[in-house]
């Protein structure tokens, strides 16, 4: 009786650690931890009964067994993944699937996709906004716009844009007199808006980063706001709630006009980018690539 073919999930895992001789770059490529890529190698030299690779000091090598494993699965995913671009080819005409984070589709993508239909009226855009990362193969989706560091991003990878992160409030709320924003020990006058980040994730999106680096470390805010958008927060601070941690290019348009103003010089960029990341069944088709230049455009006149 023939073994048990592992599931094509683990078969994945397996061609990722194969061709980076290294499981930590194969999870940064698959988007899981590298434990998961440990324990899914683990899984398939148990239900193969061979070891796949031989684990040294500093280096991680293929045994015999694994390089012949890894030549037939590499050819077999190309072979998957040039069917699927074919047959996703056929089915042209669906709305075009694309994914990102809630925070950029409502602050940044969704404003201009009336400005997509008037450069493109032939692509129909389904968005899929998720805080957590999708299988792009599994659900189907053409292109995903992801925030993450340079080493993270995946393979073809097009860098969209950078971030920068300052303290921002509403124009109302600048003019407020009785409580003047001209200097950063002015904010014990107002409500700070806190950005819920409770795995403290997003260090540069914390008032108590900010207040260190504004030389008030030691401040008493009026009050506090706490949200687990972060549209939210930025909806917040227009309305003249309190003062927030602004994200460009996630607040421009709101610099641009004038509801939100950033009452300091101080700005700290991110190590983080914007990327746009093709599935590989949808590389070859003309809407992804006219979507994908269109965006990049949108980023420069951002």
């Amino acid at each position: 009786m023939p073994p048990r073919l592992p599931s094509l999930d683990l078969l994945r895992g397996f061609e990722a650690a194969a061709r980076h001789l290294s499981f930590t770059k194969a999870a940064q490529e698959l988007h899981v931890t590298q434990s998961a890529v440990s324990r899914q190698i683990k899984t398939v030299e148990d239900q193969l009964g061979v070891r796949l690779f031989r684990r040294m000091n500093r280096a991680l090598l293929l045994t015999e067994e694994g390089q012949t494993l890894a030549r037939a699965v590499g050819g077999a995913l190309a072979g998957i993944e040039q069917a699927v671009a074919r047959v996703s080819a056929l089915d042209a005409e669906r709305p075009l699937t694309v994914t990102t984070s809630v925070s950029f589709a409502a602050l940044w993508l969704v404003p201009r996709l009336a400005r997509l239909r008037e450069a493109h009226p032939d692509i129909d855009v389904r968005l899929a906004a998720n805080n957590e990362i999708a299988d792009l193969q599994r659900d189907r989706i053409d292109v995903a716009v992801r925030f993450c560091e340079p080493a993270a991003a995946p393979r073809g990878a097009v860098p969209l844009v950078g971030e920068d992160v300052f303290p921002v409030a509403s124009a109302r709320l600048m003019r407020d007199r009785a409580r003047p924003l001209r200097t950063p020990a002015d904010l014990k006058h107002h409500v700070l808006l806190h950005y819920d980040n409770p795995n403290g994730d997003w260090p540069w999106l914390t008032w108590q980063e900010w207040l260190l680096a504004l030389k008030v470390p030691g401040l008493q805010p009026a009050g506090t706001l706490t949200f687990n958008h972060y549209d939210q927060l930025v909806r917040a601070a227009v309305d003249g709630e309190g003062v927030g941690l602004g994200r460009a290019p996630l607040v421009e348009r709101y610099l641009k006009s004038g509801e939100l103003v950033a009452p300091f010089q101080d700005r700290v960029t991110v190590t983080r980018q914007y990327y746009v990341v093709v599935a590989p069944a949808a590389g070859g088709q003309r809407r992804v690539k006219q979507f994908v230049d269109w965006l990049l455009a949108q980023a420069k006149t951002a």
